[in-house]
């Protein structure tokens, strides 16, 4: 008998702000969600190396995270999500393959373009100032 073991998938994100405190959403050319820029981490690479990766493949930008904001997982995907603050260390913002658009939001903004489950992404890296956020989702909406 081949018993499967299910297995989770790790992805990372980053919340990107500007001095304005609004934070970047890239509008993902696969799907058309507004999403912090991220994607799932490559088994030999690290945290920070896979978080910078994902955002250069995304916007251009060279970023350097500033904390962990938050842990989220996708109940019906097994997707554990670490999003970090980040901040822009070089390269220049613009789309890619990856990404159809992107817009500066701020966190009153941001339910406007994304999915509750990636608003709080963003509200949650904004306004963190403790720990980071521990939260659970069905893909669209909190759980």
């Amino acid at each position: 008998m081949n018993i499967t073991t299910p297995r989770h998938s790790v992805s990372v994100a980053a919340v990107i702000t500007d001095d304005h405190d609004r934070a970047l959403l890239i509008q993902r050319a696969d799907n058309g969600h507004w999403e912090p820029p991220g994607g799932v981490l490559e088994l030999g690479e690290t945290i920070e190396d896979g978080l910078r990766r994902e955002v250069r493949e995304e916007t251009g930008l060279e970023i350097e995270p500033v904390a962990l904001t938050g842990i989220y997982k996708n109940m019906s995907r097994g997707i554990i999500a670490l999003v970090f603050r980040a901040k822009v260390t070089g390269g220049q913002l613009a789309t890619t393959n990856e990404s159809a658009d992107f817009r500066w939001v701020t966190p009153a903004e941001v339910s406007e373009l994304a999915t509750e489950a990636y608003a709080v992404r963003v509200i949650d890296a904004v306004r963190s100032e403790h720990a980071p956020a521990v939260r659970a989702h069905d893909g669209t909406e909190l759980v």
